[in-house]
């Protein structure tokens, strides 16, 4: 019993300062005023009290970060505000994506049991005499063809697939603009500069990847297969020319480094996703016209079951209804569209890294540049690489057929 209680009362004198700083806690957060980040009207703005808002709204839990007095209340506010419209977009790029994915997965059902339907019956026919059966196997063919062929219009131009594939992408990025402008928050210093920033990639990521159909829909088959953009353009300041080596991290060395692994993006892995994305473009186009195609033949194949003695109308109805569900099957059960927008994606983020690496270059003044050791490991992470197969690359650029990325 003595050593029930001892071990007890030691128990207690361990929770007992845990209990104190979570009494404090507690006390500290019922008296902290509540801010709303639409309107600010005070002057003076704890950025703990702006994170514990933001938590409240958004439900999604933010690095404890303490922030340079000097800093703006207002800058850090319109961050805050910009995190929380960015936490809105990624939850609603997710929704949308999932109602798309769903979306092709239930017209490609019902476009095939039409189209099946339609082919059943259209044989059902021709072992059916002459009279009412007849017609009604006939009609009936044409109807479930004819639904079919329009569905399938729909479907060929919007591309569910596809859709599901763009939003998919747009969740992901919103997510990383999101801990991008958590880890601005973090290093303080911060001033319009960030918060402008923040605003033109999220105008730009809308921009690329569009929620609504009509109007602003991506188009799904373009005369040239160009990378996605989804960030703003780089802004090269020409600053003085001043002295490179050890200078914020960058040397001769790393910045001709850097030169051979934009050469081999372009040259490979950039053109080769390039080259991809077009035969998956073409192979698209030419399922989303022979589908339709198939489909209306079968239906004229149908309307001239009975009235001839020859078997070629019994045999277009039925075999371009089953020629026309494998073509249906590949093409969007196969997800060629969401094919060819991932390879837009992988050619956009290369050529994402290949601006990124050329902005920091074409800058004069090396002290406005991103540290190049910092960028270099970037780089490097990027391309799924370490440190040193990233210089081994870069040395034997010119002689080798190796690609840059090794993720993709």
């Amino acid at each position: 019993m003595a050593g029930i209680q001892v071990s007890s009362s030691l128990l207690l004198s361990k929770r007992l300062p845990s209990l104190r700083c979570r009494r404090e806690i507690v006390g500290a957060r019922v008296n902290a005023p509540r801010v709303h980040l639409g309107v600010v009207s005070h002057p003076k703005l704890s950025s703990r009290y702006l994170v514990d808002e933001m938590e409240t709204r958004t439900g999604y839990p933010i690095a404890r970060h303490d922030t340079k007095s000097s800093d703006d209340p207002r800058v850090i506010t319109k961050l805050y505000a910009i995190m929380e419209a960015v936490a809105d977009r990624v939850e609603m790029h997710k929704n949308i994506g999932e109602q798309r994915d769903n979306w092709n997965r239930l017209l490609l059902t019902s476009i095939n049991a039409m189209t099946l339907s339609g082919a059943t019956m259209a044989g059902l026919a021709a072992l059916t005499a002459e009279g009412s059966p007849l017609m009604a196997l006939k009609l009936s063919s044409i109807v479930l063809y004819v639904a079919a062929t329009g569905l399938l219009l729909v479907m060929n131009k919007i591309q569910p697939s596809q859709l599901a594939e763009e939003q998919r992408n747009a969740a992901r990025l919103f997510k990383q603009l999101r801990v991008q402008i958590e880890t601005t928050l973090a290093l303080g210093k911060l001033d319009i500069n960030d918060v402008n920033e923040a605003m033109e990639k999220v105008l730009a990521l809308a921009k690329a990847y569009p929620l609504p159909l009509l109007g602003s829909m991506l188009e799904k088959f373009p005369s040239k297969v160009e990378p996605t953009r989804w960030w703003p353009k780089q802004r090269s300041k020409q600053g003085f020319v001043g002295k490179i080596e050890g200078n914020n991290g960058w040397t001769r060395k790393l910045e001709e480094e850097m030169r051979q692994v934009v050469r081999v993006l372009k040259q490979k892995d950039l053109a080769e996703y390039i080259d991809l994305g077009s035969k998956a473009l073409k192979l698209n186009k030419m399922l989303a016209i022979s589908g339709p195609l198939l489909t209306i033949l079968g239906a004229l194949g149908s309307s001239f079951v009975g009235t001839t003695d020859c078997s070629w109308p019994v045999m277009i109805g039925v075999v371009a209804g089953a020629v026309a569900t494998a073509v249906n099957s590949l093409e969007h059960g196969g997800q060629v569209g969401m094919v060819f927008e991932m390879y837009r994606g992988n050619a956009g983020f290369f050529k994402l890294i290949e601006e990124n690496i050329m902005s920091n270059i074409n800058e004069k003044d090396v002290e406005r540049r991103e540290n190049g050791e910092i960028l270099e490991m970037k780089v490097a992470l990027q391309l799924g690489r370490s440190l040193s197969e990233l210089k081994q690359l870069a040395a034997i650029a010119e002689c080798s057929e190796e690609f840059a990325s090794k993720l993709f």
